[in-house]
């Protein structure tokens, strides 16, 4: 068996697989006789059908099916043993129609597409800025704002405030704002509202200044976009009911629940960051200022990476790519796109084709690996934060293992884990090879240089 190369470009080359009877014929006997030891055949016993049926019988599907085999094989072992780097997959030049009974010699062509060589500079020469946004004393005071918001208590107020919570009958009305009557009219009789959900401002504004003993005129479909779900809630009727109510209703305020914020003592320490790790005033100040930094540093990373990745794009902007031999892939693996749109989908693709090579080779440069001990970690994290969101920051290891351990058992989820390990422990390493420049800022100033690097990301 022959192989031979004719490079087309720098990044793509054609590949011919040369076969002839020599490289088949045995493989092809043995494969027959394989097949006589389990076929079964009318007027034969199992495993003495003669060689020359089977011959007869499926000499040309065997022959097909080595040759198939053969040639692969040495596609395979052509690009690993010459270490190409290909994109997507060979795609052949053509159909090879095998007539065996006239032909024994068989040439089977292929286009490759290669990747390009990339020479990155990754050394203390190249700069890259990191951001950190300096946590100031507005930002402490808004996070012990909701903290002891939400640790709070709910006790009964008089007067209606922002975040309450308002109880009472909630009736129909007519169209001339008399209370509806009859079988078919809704009437709740313990009933409950939070105007701080409500859609509509102007129905939110309704409950202003309205204190225990007060009426309140307002309209259920207008507080939700007359979902059917709250108002079924709401109404406490059931959904295919409340998608017609237009009406508006009279809510007579029977008692209104107000948050009172939690104070400063151990046990919300306890309830916001767990048994005994936060003693004083000082150290609830300073684990605050560890919250919101680790809640910013994302904006940090992220601002990070994108310098990264306009550098690496700009200065690769002209990478020669394999575009022709990709565009047959596509058309070859994907339905959705045809000879008609291939050069429009092409063209979606080709940034994040270029940033994906440019990941890889410094993925090459900097020897990152991905253990599955990162994964599981990745995981971990990924569940606290899911937690913390939901403002539950003082879970159990345990609880957050079982939950993390949920994620990696989800296919979609454990390789978007992936993914993310890799993406962490590359641009980790990439600030081990480069100078990083630290810079302390101000949100504001942060929010200036942001939308400073979105400007120049899209020009």
């Amino acid at each position: 068996m022959n192989v031979t190369r004719e490079n087309l470009d720098a990044v793509s080359f054609r590949l011919t697989v040369s076969v002839t009877e020599a490289d088949y014929k045995e493989k092809v006997e043995k494969e027959l006789k394989k097949v006589g030891k389990t076929i079964t055949l009318p007027g034969f016993r199992k495993g003495h059908v003669p060689f020359s049926e089977l011959k007869r019988r499926f000499n040309n599907q065997v022959t097909s099916d080595v040759i198939n085999d053969e040639v692969y094989k040495a596609v395979t072992e052509y690009l690993k043993e010459n270490n190409v780097s290909v994109l997507g997959e060979p795609i052949p030049a053509g159909v090879v129609e095998l007539d065996l009974k006239n032909k024994t010699d068989y040439d089977f062509t292929y286009e490759i597409a290669t990747a390009p060589e990339i020479n990155i500079t990754l050394d203390k020469d190249v700069h890259f800025p990191y951001y950190t946004i300096a946590v100031d004393d507005t930002m402490v005071a808004e996070q012990d704002a909701m903290l002891t918001k939400r640790f709070g208590a709910q006790v009964p107020g008089e007067e209606f405030e922002p975040d309450a919570l308002v109880k009472g009958s909630i009736m129909e009305l007519n169209e001339d704002g008399t209370v509806k009557e009859g079988e078919d009219a809704i009437q709740v009789i313990s009933g409950i509202v939070a105007p701080m959900y409500f859609k509509s401002k102007e129905e939110a504004d309704k409950f202003v200044g309205k204190k225990v003993g007060d009426k309140v005129v307002f309209n259920p479909a207008a507080t939700c976009d007359g979902d059917p779900t709250e108002m079924s809630s709401m109404l406490q009727i059931d959904k295919d009911q409340a998608a017609n109510v237009k009406s508006d209703f009279e809510m007579s305020i029977s008692e209104i629940i107000v948050v009172r914020p939690a104070e400063h003592n151990q046990e919300f320490f306890d309830n916001v960051f767990g048994p005994d790790k936060v003693h004083n005033e000082e150290e609830y100040t300073e684990a605050l200022r560890q919250i919101i930094a680790q809640q910013l540093r994302p904006n940090s990373e992220n601002m990070f990476r994108n310098s990264v990745h306009t550098k690496y794009t700009t200065e690769f902007a002209d990478m020669q790519l394999p575009v022709e031999t990709l565009k047959k892939w596509l058309v070859r693996r994907n339905d959705g796109i045809t000879e008609e749109n291939v050069d429009e989908q092409m063209e979606k693709m080709l940034p994040d084709l270029r940033w994906q090579l440019v990941k890889e080779r410094l993925a090459e440069l900097t020897g990152i690996k991905i253990e599955e001990e990162d994964i599981k970690n990745y995981a971990r994290a990924m569940a606290a934060q899911q937690f913390a969101q939901y403002g539950m920051t003082n879970m159990g290891d345990d609880i957050i293992d079982r939950y993390a351990q949920n994620l990696l058992e989800d296919k979609n989820y454990r390789q978007q884990i992936i993914g993310g390990v890799g993406d962490n422990k590359l641009f980790d390493a990439i600030k081990e090879h480069v100078t990083i420049d630290s810079k302390l800022v101000s949100l504001d100033e942060f929010k200036d240089l942001a939308k400073q690097a979105q400007i120049l990301a899209e020009e």
